[in-house]
């Protein structure tokens, strides 16, 4: 949902106060937001010129396990106070640097330190420095058997290198650091800052921190969401440089955003990866709170200085700059892309396991109008043999804007209503949002206030803000005592009208403040500890997230996995539910860069994401509104949302032939859903994400560096949007030296080769590679909780050498009972002409889970037509192998070499012998 504005608000608005600044209805105004010019942080740090840093560490020792060092100014040049260097090692070669200042010299308060993001099991993982190697300028510490930390002393750098010298990633290696530190007002100062008509107290005085950093022998850099732009970050400073603007994060509430543009949006994360094909993967990760902006440096940027930093190694610079906080930075050195994935989320979380129902299709519009109009789109659903799982709906379902009511004119049985939809298996998302409307009379407020619950403005008082309730107050989340009380409001008990099959949507958590600076809250506003909004801006929805997701866990007395999805997101937000990319619209270009955006995400830890099927804002044609579907099938999260001020734009309102398409395309997202689930759990164990960059699974492949129009689900299926209306052929680059497999067609296509494909309306393309085997439901109901015990069908896609290997994970699909061991994991491999099935779950501690459901087709891609039978082993069962349907219920599906009806359990060893 976005900041658009009823005609009645914003009179009321303009009446209120002529000074407000509300953003158009028609389109973003980019006059709205600061830039980097208007952005004094931004504007010096980006003034600074090469080699301006004249830091010097001195005093290097060793100190609870972790190089220390003071940084002070060489030849006493004049600085506040020295800073403190702090460089710590974690297993995996993990190499984390701080900077703060030292508060034995009585700074006027403690830097904010962003709490509940890094692991308590990664913090346990520090390993203790006994000793430094000396080399006279530097001193040197070890990582790993290939890999060094190098503190330089003068000038002042931090380097990892491979033991033979080559660099691989580096800070301050430009000279760009710089370090305001906080100081007292003396009289007659004004540190205060405006923009428009808000004024920023900035009672500290500037506090910003900037640094570059550079990516030795990298191709490109990928990652910092979250912006609308290609998945390679483009240079933003530097000779014929397109965009001036840095890559900002700082997370906005930015309705019908532009694609294609540098300025950030609703979430962030400051994680950088590089790639190239000679230097591997390596990733850069700040944790930091405050606004930040981030310049990707082209080649030459510095050449007017005439002082170029002479280097062998081809590598991109980079220049990070932040409002606030410190330096709290982590080096990632891979070397695979995988791998840094891992180790970031080793650091910040695995992605949460999803409860199964919400992995399958949710439908969703601002707003269902009342229970009637529920029942009906529920109803056609059925009535068109559409399968769909999750029902939302948005803040008109609410008591004039108050969080956790009804208006029981409008629905009046909420918990009659959710039954029914539980009944067919199916679930319900209501809204929750941070601002709370200021009404005596609602109890949320009435105790928020009188257990100074709320933000404070710059004099101490209850913030008060603008946003949908009208007047609104917002939860000082920092705090974990406010977290605690507001998790409690989601027990059934105090969420009248709530069943155990409701879940949480959080919309609105950027903070929006549809009055306050760039529809945000003011930065000098107070929160817990005494911490500006400034220093935790991009924080503020990630405690928002965690406080709803641990609601629903309370709710559940820690039994029910939570489902909450938000918009604003930060470092660790995987590990509390799913995001979405905000408000998008119905233009082709934005189908387009949802790619990118999902696999930013994906690679920065958030793999549970997805964009508005459709687009949030305007009408889409039938036919992107077809091919969005088809594309949105593939997303981790599908939802399809729409703006209230839209037609209704439900799948079975454009005809027959179009309702068939979009039907395809949500069937094909069921069938798959186990390929899926296994992939969700390949996430939650290891980080890595459902939707994968080709370079992910290609990372030798330089033809896939820069593709951003296909993708990678998991390791086995590609597939390709189409972006353009009218398509007839699509162009598709297939990666490497195996044979891929149409999924519709099971033609093989080479691998290593673009191919020019024609393409019709019903399904766009996607792959199987080779030597892959994928496992689907291939059986039609209403929602995934109606397949539980449905069979199986395995499909395998021969390699040149005959073999094939896939994985299988399931589990009760609600639960947190996994984690003691109660679920299947089993690895089909084929090699030899021989099917087996192995179990590789880890030992359990006590729970089991088990499963009667079989297999009952097996569809072998690639195999001889000579091989005409089948041992099943155990039983001495021979079964023939036949041409069958490649797809059950499919128009004209294409026949494909099938076994029938082995009915094997999925549970069960077992070896299938082809004859």
């Amino acid at each position: 949902m976005a900041t658009t504005r009823s005609p009645l608000l914003l009179l009321l608005l303009f009446l209120l106060s002529c000074s407000l600044h509300i953003p158009s209805v028609s389109s973003w105004k980019k006059d709205e937001f600061r830039n980097c010019n208007q952005t004094p942080f931004c504007h010096r740090a980006r003034s600074r010129s090469p080699r301006s840093c004249s830091l010097v560490a001195a005093d290097v020792a060793i100190h609870d396990g972790d190089l220390t060092a003071k940084l002070v100014p060489k030849n006493g040049e004049p600085f506040e106070n020295p800073l403190i260097l702090k460089l710590s090692v974690y297993k995996g070669g993990i190499l984390r640097v701080r900077v703060d200042e030292d508060p034995n010299l009585g700074p006027p308060k403690k830097r904010f330190e962003v709490p509940d993001v890094v692991l308590g099991e990664f913090e346990s993982s520090k390993l203790w420095l006994s000793r430094v190697s000396d080399e006279g300028v530097s001193s040197v510490v070890y990582l790993s058997s290939d890999l060094e930390a190098v503190v330089r002393h003068d000038p002042f750098e931090v380097y990892v290198r491979r033991k033979g010298g080559e660099r691989v990633l580096s800070m301050n290696s430009n000279g760009l650091f710089d370090f305001e530190q906080l100081r007292m007002k003396k009289e007659g100062e004004d540190w205060s800052e405006s923009f428009r008509s808000h004024t920023d107290s900035r009672p500290y005085g500037p506090q910003s921190i900037s640094f570059d950093v550079s990516f030795y022998g990298a191709d490109f850099v990928y990652g910092i969401p979250e912006h609308a732009t290609a998945l390679a970050l483009s240079p933003t400073r530097g000779p014929g440089v397109e965009f001036s603007e840095p890559y900002r994060l700082f997370n906005l509430d930015v309705f019908e955003y532009l694609h294609d543009s540098p300025f950030g949006i609703y979430g962030s994360i400051p994680l950088m990866l590089s790639h190239g094909k000679g230097s591997g993967t390596n990733g850069f990760f700040w944790l930091n709170a405050a606004e930040m902006q981030i310049d990707v440096l082209g080649k030459g940027w510095d050449a007017e200085d005439g002082i170029a930093l002479p280097s062998s190694q081809e590598r991109i610079d980079t220049h990070w700059m932040s409002e606030a906080g410190i330096v709290d930075a982590f080096f990632f050195l891979g070397p695979e892309p995988k791998d840094v994935v891992q180790q970031y989320t080793s650091v910040t979380g695995r992605p949460s396991m999803p409860q199964h129902f919400a992995t399958a299709y949710h439908q969703c519009r601002w707003n269902y109008r009342d229970e009637e109009d529920v029942g009906k789109v529920d109803s056609k659903f059925d009535e068109f043999d559409i399968p769909y799982d999750v029902l939302w709906l948005d803040i008109e379902h609410t008591n004039g804007k108050r969080y956790f009511t009804w208006d029981r004119a409008l629905f009046p049985h909420p918990e009659e209503m959710q039954k029914k939809l539980a009944d067919k298996g199916r679930h319900m998302v209501t809204i929750v949002d941070p601002h709370i409307k200021r009404d005596d009379d609602y109890y949320i407020h009435k105790e928020a206030t009188n257990n100074g619950y709320y933000v404070k403005d710059s004099s101490g008082k209850d913030y008060d803000g603008w946003c949908w309730p009208g007047s609104s107050s917002y939860l000082d989340v920092l705090n974990p005592e406010i977290r605690s009380w507001w998790a409690d409001k989601f027990s059934l008990q105090n969420y009248a009208g709530s069943t155990p099959s409701l879940y949480i949507w959080n919309d609105m958590n950027e903070p929006s403040v549809f009055n306050g600076p760039e529809v945000t809250m003011p930065r000098d506003a107070l929160h817990h500890g005494g911490v500006e909004h400034r220093e935790v801006h991009n924080a503020y929805g990630y405690y928002f997230h965690m406080a709803t997701a641990d609601g629903l866990l309370k709710r559940g007395n820690g039994n029910d996995r939570p489902f909450v999805l938000s918009r604003a997101f930060f470092p660790g937000s995987q590990r509390y539910g799913a995001v979405w990319t905000g408000d998008n619209t119905a233009e082709w270009e934005h189908l387009r860069v949802s790619v990118p955006m999902v696999l930013t995400l994906g690679l920065t830890g958030i793999t549970f994401a997805g964009a508005d099927v459709g687009g949030f804002f305007g009408n889409p044609d039938t036919e992107l509104l077809v091919r969005w579907y088809q594309l949105g099938a593939y997303y981790p999260f599908f939802r399809a949302h729409a703006h209230h001020d839209t037609k209704r734009r439900e799948p079975w309102l454009f005809g027959d032939q179009n309702t068939e398409l979009m039907r395809d395309a949500i069937r094909t997202r069921y069938i798959l859903l186990p390929y899926f689930y296994t992939l969700f759990r390949e996430a939650n164990t290891t980080g890595v994400p459902v939707m994968r960059p080709l370079w992910m699974e290609f990372p030798a492949d330089e033809a896939t560096f820069k593709n951003d129009e296909a993708f990678m689900v998991g390791n086995s299926i590609l597939v390709q949007g189409i972006y353009t209306a009218g398509a007839k052929h699509a162009s598709v680059y297939l990666p490497g030296g195996q044979s891929w497999y149409d999924m519709k067609t099971g033609v093989a296509y080479k691998g290593g080769v673009t191919h020019n494909l024609g393409v019709s309306d019903d399904s766009i393309p996607a792959f199987q590679k080779a030597g892959t085997i994928i496992t689907r439901k291939d059986r039609f109901r209403r929602s995934s909780t109606q397949m539980v015990n449905d069979p199986y069908t395995l499909v395998i896609a021969l390699d040149g050498s005959l073999e094939a290997e896939g994985e299988l994970y399931v589990d009760d699909g609600k639960s947190f009972e996994f984690g003691q061991g109660a679920y299947i994991h089993r690895r089909f491999s084929l090699k030899k002409g021989q099917l087996t099935s192995t179990n590789i779950a880890a030992p359990g501690s006590g729970k089991t889970f088990s499963s009667n459901c079989i297999i009952d087709r097996i569809i072998l891609l690639g195999l001889s037509s000579g091989n005409k039978s089948a041992l099943v082993e155990p039983g001495n069962i021979k079964l023939t192998i036949e041409p069958g349907p490649l797809n059950l219920h499919a128009r004209s599906s294409s026949k494909a070499l099938t076994i029938r009806r082995p009915n094997v359990r999925i549970a069960d060893d077992w070896t299938i012998k082809i004859l």
